[in-house]
């Protein structure tokens, strides 16, 4: 598990069946480094070994040999899978996002895509229940695979709890300026950097608004900071840097531990996130639980996530971003508007309320007689 994506998932779907079900046996298959992660557990879970990963042959193997054993009831399997499982009991399946069918699937041969969408396809078809993490993921479902809409439930992802830990304080703010060196304002974007997630448009916009605010005599030391990857890795986006003339004010920081980046989530003055396709898209309501402007894209889930807490803006133009970003940074009583609807968006979204339907869910599909549950990795 990451502290991104489908390992954030994880770790928030197992704390709270902890929490909600002291009764059923929960077996957590995969890395036990990675199930150390979720924390103490109560003695209904029980950590289970998989050698190797269960995307590759050898591991999808052993891991049905372990559910054999153990005869489980249900399996939740916790991200889309194509390789055939051939498991002995029904299973649950969540789907996060499409993205292989849409972004990374037009590098492989047409055999290969051919293949994959059929035998994802069978994965979907196959599944007691398909758990989709907004109502635009349910759909992509229905129209890219021809899954019926009964047999897919729209369940929420929500925030890690360790972003609900109050504000910045001062010890935080000093955190941050000695570690990383950051004590002046920004603007932020937290992710992964991946071609869909547009960063290379979100550089460009910050050049034109600091060409607007130099005009205005505005924010002279303001920043862009970027969390998630080393910019060594992405020479197309040094590029852009360059060009755009920003090579002073953009900051790429890599990787930061969830607790720190609490930190800047709450010091930023806005959160940018433009992204071309987001199955669900936490960040943006990360930054809200702080309290901070979310300018986001008006495509994909992220109108659905963000309510009316956020600018949302074609993602592909540039100037339309930048002027969002301008609007969220000096226009006081829209800041303040938005930092109130970003507090009640966050808060509609809760762990607790999704884990209690997943649990539901685990008991139809079981009959109602769920004595072993099972974690997939």
């Amino acid at each position: 598990m990451t502290e991104f994506g489908i390992g954030t998932y994880m770790r928030n779907v197992v704390r709270t069946l902890a929490r909600l079900d002291r009764e059923s046996k929960y077996f957590l298959i995969g890395s036990l480094a990675k199930v150390a992660e979720c924390g103490p557990l109560p003695p209904n879970f029980h950590a289970v070994a998989l050698e190797g990963r269960d995307n590759t042959v050898k591991g999808n193997l052993d891991f049905r040999a372990i559910v054999r054993r153990l005869h489980c009831d249900v399996v939740h399997i916790p991200h889309l899978f194509w390789i055939p499982r051939g498991l002995p009991c029904p299973y649950v399946l969540t789907v996060h996002d499409l993205l292989e069918h849409m972004y990374a699937s037009r590098d492989a041969s047409s055999l290969r895509r051919s293949l994959h969408f059929h035998l994802t396809r069978r994965a979907l078809s196959h599944a007691a229940r398909v758990l989709a993490v907004s109502h635009f993921t349910k759909s992509e479902i229905e129209r890219i695979f021809g899954i019926p809409d009964e047999r897919i439930e729209v369940v929420y992802n929500a925030i890690d709890e360790r972003f609900l830990r109050g504000h910045a304080t001062q010890a935080d703010r000093d955190l941050i300026a000695q570690r990383y060196l950051v004590n002046y304002p920004f603007i932020l974007y937290a992710g992964a950097i991946r071609p869909h997630k547009n960063v290379v448009r979100i550089i460009e916009a910050f050049s034109a608004l600091k060409t607007e605010l130099e005009k205005e005599g505005q924010f002279p030391d303001l920043k862009l900071i970027v969390i998630g990857d080393d910019l060594s890795s992405h020479p197309r986006l040094r590029r852009t840097v360059v060009r755009s003339g920003v090579q002073n004010d953009v900051r790429f920081l890599g990787f930061v531990p969830i607790e720190v980046l609490r930190i800047f989530y709450d010091v930023a003055k806005i959160f940018v996130f433009p992204s071309l396709y987001e199955g669900f898209g936490l960040p943006p309501l990360e930054a809200m639980a702080h309290g901070t402007p979310v300018v986001a894209s008006n495509n994909s889930s992220l109108p659905e996530v963000t309510g009316n807490a956020a600018l949302l803006v074609n993602p592909e133009n540039v100037f339309e971003i930048q002027r969002a970003l301008q609007r969220a940074l000096l226009d006081p009583a829209l800041r303040t508007r938005m930092k109130q609807r970003g507090y009640e968006q966050a808060q509609r979204f809760s762990w607790t309320s999704s884990v209690g339907r997943i649990l539901e869910i685990y008991r139809e599909v079981a009959g109602n007689d769920v004595s072993r549950g099972v974690a997939a990795d």
